[in-house]
């Protein structure tokens, strides 16, 4: 796949499958704009010296303001929607306040980054948003319904878009990963079978293809990347 002389924005670009990314899309001669929302992540980001990588610190990405402070002035071919958070809550032990945290983190930030990239993107694009296993099995969503819910939004939204925009060579989709192979989910869960987790290079790898001028006629799709679990 050819980034050559595209611009690209990845927000949860620091994360451990945001890295992966960056990585690919650079290997593949992309520029990249990365959001990020603490200073710690941007130190330790990977390819923070990389000529062709712009970090901005931004205080929201649920917030209009911070997601036009992305987005301004770029001439955009495809920008990667990985920002987000996890928190498990059965319904009962689920407040307003913690709902709402899930759907601004995950939802509403993706909502308003897809808007804004279908507005930069002046000669057609593509946009990979990344939901979550519940959205396409919600049964193995319990226990942590607000995620769930708010990662089956970012699917229904995926496929309602790529409708709306696919007259304006906008290719839409989204990735749907199960358990990612990362430190964070060793360390939380260590009597797992990590071999049959998706290693986030993989999921990447999905994400590049979908996000590439290589992908000419998918789109609305929420492609399941769950590995071997």
């Amino acid at each position: 796949m050819d980034y050559s002389n595209k611009h690209v924005v990845v927000t949860g670009g620091t994360g451990a499958l945001g890295t992966a990314v960056v990585g690919g899309l650079l290997a593949a001669g992309a520029a990249c704009t990365v959001p990020y929302l603490h200073e710690a992540e941007a130190q330790r980001f990977p390819h923070k010296d990389n000529a062709k990588v712009k970090l901005i610190a931004v205080t929201d990405l649920a917030d209009e303001a911070a997601v036009a402070q992305v987005y301004a002035g770029l001439e955009l071919w495809a920008s990667i929607h990985i920002a987000g958070g996890f928190a498990p809550g059965k319904v009962a032990d689920t407040d307003k306040a913690a709902l709402m945290a899930q759907i601004d983190g995950n939802l509403v930030s993706c909502f308003l980054c897809c808007r804004a990239a279908a507005a930069a993107m002046k000669a057609g694009g593509r946009i990979v948003n990344v939901a979550a296993r519940p959205a396409l099995e919600p049964r193995s969503g319990a226990g942590m319904t607000a995620y769930t819910i708010a990662k089956s939004g970012v699917a229904t939204l995926t496929i309602a878009l790529a409708e709306e925009v696919a007259k304006n060579d906008i290719l839409v989709n989204a990735v749907a990963p199960s358990i990612m192979d990362t430190s964070a989910n060793r360390k939380a869960m260590p009597k797992a079978d990590f071999d049959a987790w998706p290693k986030v290079e993989e999921v990447a790898a999905t994400i590049l293809f979908l996000g590439s001028s290589d992908n000419r006629v998918t789109r609305g799709a929420i492609v399941p990347v769950y590995g071997k679990s």
